[in-house]
């Protein structure tokens, strides 16, 4: 199964350049079947770049998370702490073989039922 995941132009850089293995996110999909993640770099880019093999999620404090995914976050300690203040639990995607598109895609070329780019995930 796969996820459309809407990601800052920045850090989609990082996933495609494979300095960043692991994307973090607030709150992460609950169906156990996903096994890969359509790329949406966002605004202003505003396209549909790539698909990534999702390798599993970690869970757990902040700090755990840190310790454990340092070393390819691509995101300093002190932004991924930002993001996730006030959260007791934090999220991290662990990314395996990234899949760039020859020519990336709008929306509505990938698929013409998106209207709009989602907020954080949708299913495919």
């Amino acid at each position: 199964m796969r996820i459309l995941l809407s990601i800052k132009p920045e850090y989609v850089y990082k996933i495609l350049d494979g300095t960043k293995k692991f994307e973090y996110r607030r709150t992460v999909f609950k169906n156990k079947n996903v096994d890969s993640m359509v790329i949406y770099a966002t605004l202003p880019e505003g396209l549909v770049v790539a698909e990534v093999e999702v390798l599993g999620v970690l869970s757990g404090s902040k700090t755990e998370i840190w310790q454990r995914t340092k070393k390819y976050s691509g995101i300093s300690r002190r932004d991924l702490f930002a993001y996730f203040k006030g959260k007791k639990e934090a999220h991290a995607i662990q990314l395996g073989k990234v899949t760039p598109y020859i020519e990336p895609k709008t929306l509505k070329d990938f698929d013409a039922s998106l209207k709009a780019a989602p907020q954080s995930f949708i299913y495919l």
